[in-house]
């Protein structure tokens, strides 16, 4: 998949008599946020791509762009080479089946009265995926993930929330997706669980050849499951390289920041320091780089400027006016 200058907009649209009151200077235009601004980001075949950030830096809007969801407010998605907003309705239609998208709150997620047999089943019954019996092919993938089908006539109340996960996971499969877009999925559960989800993960990407883009304000998840890891600030993408050099060699300031803040089992003391400051509002974003506020580095330029990406090593992309003088 290729995310290519994508920006995604909120707001309330008025109606006539907003716009007339607009008009006349009775009253102010609907505030907009700006969810993401001008993302590029590439995904291949095969691979987990890490997504990081801090909570309302635009993650699980890209995520849902990037599953069908939603729609971008300008820029394209392309998925096979193909632009999916020109497809044709059918081809529209397998790309987003091919798609699938697995959420952060396991419970939420699931319809109360409906139970795991028929959660699993609905959307592969709709699109006449299932050629022989229903009871079996439904056994099939809750057997994947590790799901006694022997509870399938069960309600999501009657279940914890690892088995939550892993339903969620049975339904996202049963549509033989290729793409998995997973929103923050083992934030919800305790240490232990995520474990064990985290290894189903990995285990269903060997079995199934799956694709992954792994939300998570976890880096150290992040850093055990991904291949690549792309690093999010009010909307951009600010730094994209290989999970090693990322984590040894982070090059963008907000990404050393939050490098520096994850807990390591060393000998010796340490001294931690948050990044300084609050994320800003994405209703009314800094102009130029986004981090100036809060970037020990920022000069005037930052400030009026937005850093254009380039490649600082091989396969190591990051956005930051500081890079000019060293790019390759």
């Amino acid at each position: 998949m290729d995310i290519r200058k994508v920006s995604r907009r909120f707001g309330a649209t008025p109606d006539l008599a907003a716009r007339i009151s607009i008009a006349i200077g009775a009253a102010k235009p609907p505030a907009v946020v700006q969810a993401l601004d001008d993302v590029n980001l590439t995904i291949r075949a095969g691979e987990v791509l890490g997504l990081v950030g801090e909570s309302g830096c635009g993650k699980s809007t890209l995520g849902r762009i990037a599953a069908g969801i939603l729609s971008p407010t300008a820029g394209e998605v392309f998925w096979k080479g193909q632009n999916v907003a020109a497809m044709p309705s059918q081809a529209r239609r397998d790309a987003d089946l091919a798609a699938q998208m697995i959420f952060q709150n396991p419970m939420a997620a699931l319809n109360p009265r409906m139970n795991v047999e028929n959660l699993v089943a609905e959307a592969p019954s709709i699109h006449g995926m299932i050629r022989g019996n229903r009871a079996d092919y439904v056994d099939d993938y809750l057997r994947k993930v590790g799901f006694d089908p022997t509870m399938k006539q069960r309600l999501p109340h009657q279940f914890s929330g690892g088995q939550r996960a892993r339903i969620n996971i049975a339904r996202a499969l049963a549509v033989q997706p290729e793409f998995l877009v997973c929103d923050e999925s083992v934030a919800a559960l305790d240490v232990s669980i995520q474990a064990q989800i985290l290894n189903l993960f990995m285990d269903l990407r060997e079995q199934l050849d799956l694709t992954y883009l792994f939300v998570s304000h976890d880096l150290g998840v992040v850093e055990h499951i991904s291949d690549r890891v792309a690093i999010m600030y009010l909307g951009r993408v600010v730094e994209e390289a290989p999970v090693e050099e990322i984590f040894a060699r982070p090059n963008h300031p907000y990404t050393q920041a939050l490098l520096a803040e994850v807990p390591r089992i060393k000998p010796g003391k340490r001294q931690f320091q948050a990044v300084k400051g609050e994320l800003p509002s994405p209703i009314n974003p800094p102009k130029g780089c986004h981090f100036h506020p809060r970037c020990p580095y920022a000069s005037e330029r930052c400030r009026v400027e937005v850093p254009e990406r380039r490649e600082v090593a091989p396969g190591h992309i990051s956005a930051c006016h500081l890079n000019d003088s060293t790019s390759t």
